[in-house]
């Protein structure tokens, strides 16, 4: 880790502290209310009884696994659909005058919006839900790859070309390692897009899942079981995320030097 690396590091640590001083601050000897703002030490409490009892016939983890089950499934299935359409899109005028249509469309719709649809087409089982999470990563994957095909430089290419190279051996040895920062740039927002909208995806018909335990706690008003969620939420939206950019750190180990 470099130093600038480290001070970085440091910083996110102080942040951290003072939130963490500042919120036992504010809710200090009950100054406000635990159903609107719970204290650490009583979402602590929480965290353990959900550990040890679980929420509603189901343990904390089997409800992290349902919530991860469907997130992982609907990646990789827009990953194996996503990234070759928008690399192909991006390398080809005509077919990406096909997709950009339906993805410009679809992008801006929330989900809530069209997973009534979605119910009356597969029903309300896991795989609804899945599809739902399945067109919240796609978007995101799908233009990263077109950008990331459009900012090559042509130069690159024609000297490729100049060089004896077929289209498929320019494709695979100079437009797509060139497009990789791109694509790790669409998977880490298309993780992260997906997982905000698995909420929305587990309040139908779900009886598991992170997303469900917190509309089904708000429904309560168990704040400390909304606010268990959440932290579980992010703190595993983090780890994804850095799962990611370790992995592009691995694969494109290249980015940033001249």
């Amino acid at each position: 880790m470099t130093s600038h690396a480290k001070k970085n590091y440091f910083i996110s640590m102080f942040t951290g502290i003072v939130i963490f001083i500042l919120w036992t601050a504010i809710t200090w000897h009950g100054r406000m209310s635990s159903v609107i703002f719970p204290s650490p030490s009583e979402i602590w409490d929480c965290f353990l009884n959900l550990i040890k009892d679980g929420y509603k016939g189901h343990t904390l983890w089997e409800h992290l696994f349902a919530s991860l089950r469907r997130l992982i499934t609907a990646f990789f299935l827009a990953g194996v659909t996503a990234i070759p359409l928008g690399l192909i899109s991006g390398y080809s005028d005509k077919i990406r005058a096909v997709f950009e249509p339906i993805i410009a469309f679809i992008r801006p719709l929330p989900p809530l919006g069209y997973y009534t649809i979605i119910i009356l087409w597969m029903g309300i089982g896991d795989g609804s839900k899945i599809f739902l999470l399945f067109i919240g990563a796609f978007a995101p994957l799908f233009i990263s790859c077109v950008a990331g095909v459009a900012r090559v430089r042509v130069d690159y290419v024609r000297r490729a070309f100049t060089l004896g190279a077929k289209k498929r051996q320019v494709f695979f040895y100079v437009i797509l390692p060139a497009a990789l920062p791109d694509l790790f740039v669409g998977m880490r927002n298309a993780i992260s897009i997906a997982y905000a909208t698995s909420v929305a995806a587990e309040m139908v018909a779900a009886d598991s899942g992170i997303g469900w335990m917190v509309l089904d706690a708000s429904k309560y008003l168990r704040s400390d079981v909304i606010f268990v969620g959440i932290i579980i939420m992010g703190m595993t939206g983090i780890v994804l995320d850095k799962a990611f950019l370790m992995l592009e750190n691995i694969i494109v180990f290249w980015k940033g030097r001249n």
